[in-house]
């Protein structure tokens, strides 16, 4: 069996030349990067070449990169950066409805610490609305953190105009932009964010490496206590070939995103169009706005997305956010777009990348259709 990976937003199999750029560091260059001596200066080297080459791919200065053990890391970090600064939690802090765990979780527990929390809602194609989180705004609100693309159905979110409204009151902006990095531009400065967070594993680099940018003269609290790796932020020798990897994997992003960026919209629009000809009162997600280029978040009726995957075990794909697949209960952010829940069960989200052709969309759509009018049938 001939498997067609559908699931590029879960995690991206590593470039081939991710790969060769990072082996030489588990065997020649093993140095500790904070020795003095010949192998120590090579991996730290290494690891400031990387961080430039991050830097070039969102446009920020290298000394505002912090590396982290993966994007969840990134995210509580940001958080609990902020908010646990001074002598003890406190202060007020914003989230979406449709957060991913890495963000809602921690927000949570900051809550149960003291801190005030408020959640706001999204609309009905599951896009945060500026004018909401502006209305929650307090005087003790210190931040505010927004994803920038979901990564279940796809939608950007307004981050610049979300800014705009939170640093006119003097408050701090954080966003996930684990999902968009490499599949869309992203640019620190066009969305005038303080802080962002970058997971490498979702653009052809290895999992167990993340970033957070922190914007200069943002001091945060430590999770990890301990030597001043990474300007004192984050303690811990650094993961040389990991990292290495992800500088890789920008520089990769960098040389081709235009181009990707048109064919996975292009891919996407294909399989959409082969499914909505074949299965009446198909529903697309997040359908009329701004959507990641390779991302279908789809609603098959009568049938329930686990159902429907398990009848095509050649497809690659899930219901909703890969660390929640197979839940029974509706994801976050369907229920937060007021997603009834029999249309919630029927979700499966499709989502392509760099090596997906169009024979496997074309594959992929007949293989679903037909597991979708015998699952019909057989009810």
């Amino acid at each position: 069996m001939q498997e067609i990976y559908l699931d590029f937003n879960a995690t991206t199999p590593i470039a081939p030349s991710v790969v060769e750029a990072m082996t030489p560091f588990f065997t020649n260059h093993y140095g500790n990067p904070s020795s003095g001596h010949t192998l120590g200066r090579a991996a730290a080297e290494a690891i400031e070449d990387a961080r430039c080459k991050i830097g070039a791919l969102i446009g920020c200065d290298r000394n505002e990169i912090i590396f982290t053990g993966c994007g969840t890391e990134a995210n509580n970090l940001a958080i609990k950066g902020v908010m646990l600064s001074g002598d003890r939690p406190s202060g007020h802090m914003v989230i979406s409805a449709i957060e991913h765990a890495a963000i809602s979780e921690p927000a949570k527990f900051l809550q149960r610490l003291g801190c005030e929390l408020t959640v706001v809602p999204c609309d009905e194609y599951g896009v945060v609305r500026v004018a909401d989180v502006e209305a929650v705004l307090r005087n003790n609100t210190r931040l505010v953190s927004i994803m920038h693309a979901n990564n279940e159905i796809g939608t950007i979110q307004p981050i610049r105009e979300i800014t705009e409204v939170c640093h006119q009151r003097g408050i701090l902006v954080h966003s996930d932009a684990s999902q968009s990095t490499g599949k869309i531009p992203v640019a620190v400065d066009q969305l005038d964010v303080d802080m962002l967070t970058i997971a490498g594993h979702k653009f052809y680099g290895p999992k167990g490496i993340g970033v957070l940018f922190v914007r200069e003269g943002l001091a945060l609290e430590s999770l990890l206590h301990g030597a001043g790796h990474e300007s004192g932020v984050r303690a811990g020798t650094e993961n040389t070939a990991y990292i290495v990897g992800l500088g890789k994997a920008a520089e990769l992003v960098i040389g081709c995103l235009d181009e990707s960026m048109e064919k996975m919209a292009m891919l996407r629009d294909r399989l959409h169009d082969h499914l909505a000809d074949a299965i009446p009162r198909l529903r697309v997600h997040g359908y009329g706005a701004e959507r990641l280029p390779n991302t279908l978040s789809v609603s098959f009726p009568e049938v329930t997305g686990e159902d429907l995957l398990r009848r095509v075990p050649e497809v690659c794909a899930s219901t909703g956010a890969a660390c929640h697949s197979g839940d029974e209960i509706a994801s976050a952010t369907l229920t937060a777009m007021g997603i009834s829940p029999d249309v919630a069960r029927g979700t499966v989200r499709l989502s392509v990348g760099w090596t997906t052709s169009e024979e496997e969309i074309d594959k992929a759509a007949n293989l679903i259709i037909d597991a979708w009018e015998n699952l019909v049938a057989s009810v």
